[in-house]
């Protein structure tokens, strides 16, 4: 089953069943390594059919409703698309790569930096041009697919953004990715790889947007952070989907001796999110803080399961996810602090708060730590309340409206992790999403 997008374009091939997988890969221009890599991820992929999701992670999140057959891949177009996106034209950056509906439509790096051999681009592209550099993380990724979601990525995989440092390069200007999805039904299955080497510094602000406030879409993605020794990376993804898309992610950071990664998340769209993110500590006094910012309304379901994995002497780890809910969505955590025997003198804390604006939404957080080692400081945490309704009476007797109220409370509620966050255009453009959310300005 198929359908054609309008004039003489080629049709979209909808489901992901083996008849689907052939034409997806004849319909390409991969090397014969990725087609073998798509092979052995495509064979997982069936295997993991019939194996059961992990309970701990998936038992609170209803698939019945979900039909992936009824989505499929798009063929690339030169057709222009225009997305109301948070961040695209609020800063200045070093480079763009848009993707929509999978195909790369723009890509574009400062010379200068080009000159000193960053690599910032289309991975369709860069896979052919760049193998030996990208070849071993794209074969990993197909042999270790951990669950079916994982194996249909790294089958189907479409492209996505490649950010290459060398050594001791250092980028001023942060750096701007945009995920679009366009068609109604398509799939964007994008993989985002970025890879400090030793010593080098970095900003990459990843966003996704829907072109059409009420086109159904599909998300399987997958993100991947290497930062080598000594390096620093600030990553940011605002997932900013309708709410008639499903998001499902696969996302891990890795990082060396001595190495920093900031990491802030951003869940604000999508029909059903769910996101799988690992941080691992690899090298002795590497660290990671890792921010959280989701507000759901109407009937969203956003979903989390994290996990900083300590495997090093003297690493640190720091999460902190902040939540609202309004109308009868739900928000769903699962954390874990993992620490191996060998991370002595490690320090983990995670937490995550929750504010309830009305009674018929739901707040699931589950903070867990496993620890294998014996000199160690590790804290977890969650909390989930309601607004108090005298402090709205208090800003209205004010002069202030309900919705103003409202807003300077969820504000100040998010602050703490505003307050981490260094880029001031990410801080700024929180905000005024949260106003959108609300309905100010609208």
């Amino acid at each position: 089953m198929s359908s054609t997008s309008a004039g003489t374009e080629p049709a979209m091939v909808t489901g992901f069943d083996a008849a689907a997988f052939e034409r997806f890969v004849e319909s390409r221009d991969d090397p014969g390594w990725v087609v073998d890599a798509r092979r052995t991820a495509f064979e997982k992929f069936q295997e993991q059919q019939s194996v059961p999701l992990d309970p701990e992670e998936w038992k609170r999140i209803e698939l019945r409703t979900f039909q992936p057959q009824k989505y499929g891949v798009r063929p690339s177009s030169d057709a222009a698309v225009q997305f109301d996106t948070l961040l695209q034209d609020r800063a200045q950056f070093a480079g763009h790569v848009s993707h929509t509906d999978g195909a790369c439509q723009q890509a574009s790096l400062d010379a200068a930096l080009a000159e000193q051999g960053v690599l910032f681009g289309d991975l369709n592209t860069l896979v052919r041009d760049h193998q030996e550099l990208l070849k071993p993380h794209l074969q990993r990724a197909s042999a270790q697919a951990a669950d079916r979601f994982a194996a249909w990525h790294a089958a189907f995989w479409t492209g996505g953004t490649v950010l290459y440092v060398p050594r001791n390069v250092v980028i001023s200007e942060p750096l701007h990715s945009l995920i679009g999805l366009s068609e109604p039904n398509a799939a964007d299955l994008s993989h985002t790889l970025v890879i400090l080497e030793d010593g080098a510094a970095a900003t990459l602000l990843e966003e996704t947007a829907s072109a059409q406030r009420d086109v159904a879409g599909l998300h399987v993605g997958s993100v991947e952070l290497l930062v080598g020794r000594e390096a620093n990376l600030r990553y940011v993804q605002l997932q900013n989907w309708n709410e008639k898309v499903y998001h499902f992610a696969r996302q891990s950071g890795h990082v060396e001796k001595d190495a920093f990664l900031q990491w802030t998340v951003g869940g604000l769209g999508g029909k059903l999110a769910h996101v799988h993110q690992t941080v691992d500590l690899d090298g002795r006094g590497a660290a990671a803080e890792v921010n959280g910012v989701t507000f759901a309304v109407d009937r969203q379901v956003i979903s989390y399961y994290t996990q900083q994995s300590h495997n090093a002497p003297n690493t640190r780890s720091d999460l902190l996810y902040k939540e609202v809910l309004r109308d009868r969505s739900r928000v769903i955590w699962r954390g874990m602090i993992r620490v191996e025997p060998e991370a002595q003198q490690t320090d983990g804390y995670q937490r995550s708060d929750a504010l309830l604006l009305t009674s018929s939404c739901r707040n699931d957080a589950i903070p867990g730590l496993e620890i294998e080692a014996d000199d160690v400081k590790c804290t977890h945490g969650a909390t989930a309340g309601r607004v108090d309704e005298e402090q709205i009476f208090y800003c209205m007797c004010r002069g202030l409206t309900e919705y103003e109220a409202m807003h300077m409370i969820v504000e100040g509620f998010f602050q703490r992790v505003y307050d981490r966050i260094p880029v001031e255009v990410v801080r700024e453009t929180l905000s005024q999403a949260v106003e959108r959310k609300l309905g100010i300005g609208d």
